[in-house]
């Protein structure tokens, strides 16, 4: 299939035995199309990402080469969490580049959301270049285009897109799941035999903590965001929340206010909790957390996270307020 149009008469697939089909069915397609060539593919650890890995593995095995990048702004365990599945459990030939350094001391300084984005975009792709011109042998680029990214912007997703590879190595796109909606590509993955928090993960935006260490991004409250982020998951997953709220996440303004701790006056930062639910990313409300698990929650973050001093829940619905901070 060469177009981007889905197949006319193309049934869901929303049942294990579906998913199966469709992995049968694109193991041999892929197949065909690799031969015995090398495909290149960056692992962001993300569900689009991480199904499509899981796929070719299925198929070419190491003929596939997985580029992880870590940039500093991913989720607590992210990191170790792609190494251990692709690498340990699946045998997976893995590149990890361990880039936070480089990263943080680009976005040093920098306080402009876009400009931001824009490093942080670019400087990814020049990483993922750099590892590219290492390799010989790679006839093929693997890429999570799902079939809304194609309705949206008639083409590749943006945070996918490593268009600024050089020119002279010439690759030809592999697209899996081009022609699947989100649930469906979760569907397969499960199929596939992922674990519950890759295939299940909710919506992450590809500049990562970036966007929620709201301002110029410093190391020590980038760290805050990530704890806490890492206390909200942890406690709604205990008390029934993950998978009913679409999206959950705390951000970390460049703001201190004053507080006592110890007996003495603390000027730290306020971390801010976001939980909203949307079907279409559009509008979003924001989800009626039980007050006793906000003290909870609360409670564990200004006790276990160095440097906050304050919690506050954001009870502010899409429009006015978007759902990210930037």
């Amino acid at each position: 299939m060469t177009d981007n149009k889905r197949p006319e008469g193309m049934a869901r697939i929303n049942t294990p035995e579906l998913a199966a089909a469709f992995i049968d069915e694109q193991v041999k397609e892929l197949k065909a199309q690799i031969g015995d060539s090398k495909v290149l593919l960056a692992l962001s650890g993300g569900v689009d990402s991480s199904v499509v890995a899981a796929l070719l593995i299925k198929a070419v095995g190491r003929q596939l080469v997985c580029v992880h990048v870590n940039h500093g702004l991913l989720r607590k365990g992210e990191p170790e969490q792609v190494i251990e599945v692709f690498r340990n459990q699946m045998d997976a030939n893995l590149i990890y580049v361990d880039a936070v350094d480089r990263f943080l001391d680009k976005l040093a300084g920098e306080t402009d959301p876009e400009k931001k984005r824009k490093i942080i975009g670019g400087e990814f792709i020049k990483v993922f270049e750099e590892e590219a011109r290492k390799l010989d042998g790679i006839k093929f680029l693997g890429q999570g285009t799902i079939y809304p990214d194609i309705l949206e912007s008639d083409g590749i997703k943006a945070h996918h897109n490593v268009g600024g590879l050089p020119a002279e190595m010439n690759l030809e796109l592999v697209e899996p799941l081009k022609f699947l909606y989100k649930d469906e590509v979760r569907c397969v993955g499960r199929a596939l035999g992922l674990p519950a928090g890759m295939v299940d993960r909710q919506p992450f935006p590809g500049p990562g903590l970036g966007v929620r260490c709201v301002g110029a991004i410093t190391r020590d409250r980038l760290e805050a965001v990530r704890e806490s982020d890492a206390i909200l998951r942890e406690e709604f997953a205990k008390n029934g929340l993950e998978g009913k709220v679409w999206q959950y996440f705390t951000v970390v303004p460049d703001v201190r206010s004053t507080g006592i701790r110890d007996g003495k006056r603390c000027f730290e930062w306020p971390v801010v909790l976001r939980a909203v639910n949307t079907v279409d990313a559009i509008t979003a409300t924001v989800e009626d957390i039980p007050f006793a698990l906000l003290q909870h929650i609360t409670s564990r973050i200004i006790n276990e996270v160095p440097g906050v001093n304050r919690v506050l829940y954001d009870l502010t619905p899409k429009p006015i307020a978007t759902i990210e901070w930037e």
